[in-house]
């Protein structure tokens, strides 16, 4: 978790307001009508920050709340606390575990209709569950390996010295071949990154489900694709709400991150929906919520009052959620998972 997250360093979907959460809620509940309504139905987020989002949903009050076991997913104590302050947090046990009444005639029966609760964990949870896990901007800023291809062909690895400066090692041959596959037709000076972390994140999200989804969402490219591009381009840094320096500036000051590469996700598994996000936004009603806002402000500008005016932000949050020179661009990758 890098210090971006919560809005140090930049803004993410939810932090802009909250009509990413309230999209977010229809969409949890279409899967779930789509599932047959599971009760509990396992809501995971990984990467959840202070809450944001959580609260967000929480906010949009979806159908599926009383079946709703919101897990947030937050390796940072600081984040967890703020967590805490702002949600209903439950005990991991009471919302993860099983929930039996004992009937005198029937034996144990299962409790249902209890939700929404909420818990926090450090790590994804083990499962297996039905139900949804969602990873908003977390991808990109997991440890990744930086590969160079040489001037005759070689690949080496991209080290940093104690005096923070670049070192090129040789790539090991392992290493060198997963990147030479990768990229085949990559160039002189171009640079890759392998993200193995990502990677083992996906296997684990899936293992997690016995039916369900895995839905990430975050900047993403192609490994062919990086290779033609400055690497400066895909490995971003922020800072301040803006662009930061050069990675190696100002180490602990700004956030690190880099694009998700689809294809090596989809070598652990190919995601049966890969969408920009804003035709996710608008596949779950974003439009709708938007021209409601427009005409509801419309209505009441004249009064100007605290309605109004949340009418008028809900407007503008659907603009800068869908726009696709900024966060519209980001790509939604779905995975299905079922028995």
């Amino acid at each position: 978790m890098g210090p971006g997250r919560g809005g140090a360093d930049y803004l993410t979907s939810p932090e802009v307001g909250p009509l990413f959460g309230t999209v977010l809620a229809r969409a949890l509940d279409r899967w779930w009508e789509g599932m047959g309504r599971p009760d509990p139905y396992v809501v995971v987020e990984a990467g959840a920050g202070p809450g944001t989002l959580a609260v967000g949903v929480l906010a949009a009050r979806p159908e599926c709340s009383t079946a709703l076991r919101y897990v947030l997913v937050e390796r940072s104590a600081r984040w967890r606390e703020r967590q805490a302050a702002r949600l209903p947090l439950e005990p991991a046990g009471m919302v993860l575990g099983p929930m039996v009444v004992a009937d005198s005639d029937l034996g144990p029966q299962p409790v249902s209709g209890i939700g929404p609760l909420f818990t926090a964990l450090s790590e994804l949870p083990v499962g297996p569950f039905e139900g949804v896990t969602v990873a908003n901007e977390l991808l990109d800023n997991l440890p990744f390996r930086l590969l160079e291809r040489g001037a005759g062909g070689a690949w080496s690895e991209v080290r940093v010295t104690a005096e923070l400066e670049e070192l090129l090692v040789e790539a090991p041959p392992a290493v060198a071949a997963e990147a030479a596959r990768l990229a085949p037709a990559a160039g002189p000076g171009a640079r890759v990154p392998l993200q193995h972390e990502g990677a083992a994140w996906l296997r684990a999200a899936l293992s997690g489900l016995l039916r369900g989804r895995v839905v990430v969402v975050d900047y993403a490219d192609t490994t062919p694709s990086m290779a033609t591009r400055p690497w400066t381009e895909w490995v971003r840094t922020y800072r301040s709400h803006g662009r930061g320096g050069d990675p190696l500036d100002d180490l602990g000051r700004q956030d690190v991150t880099c694009e998700v590469a689809v294809d090596q996700l989809a070598a652990v598994a190919s995601p049966g929906a890969d969408q920009s996000q804003a035709e996710f936004l608008r596949a779950h009603g974003v439009d709708d919520l938007a021209e409601a806002a427009r005409r509801h402000w419309q209505q009441r500008a004249s009064i100007g009052d605290l309605d109004a005016l949340q009418a008028r932000s809900t407007a503008g949050e659907a603009a800068a959620l869908t726009d696709p020179a900024g966060l519209g661009a980001f790509r939604v990758l779905e995975w299905t998972v079922s028995p």
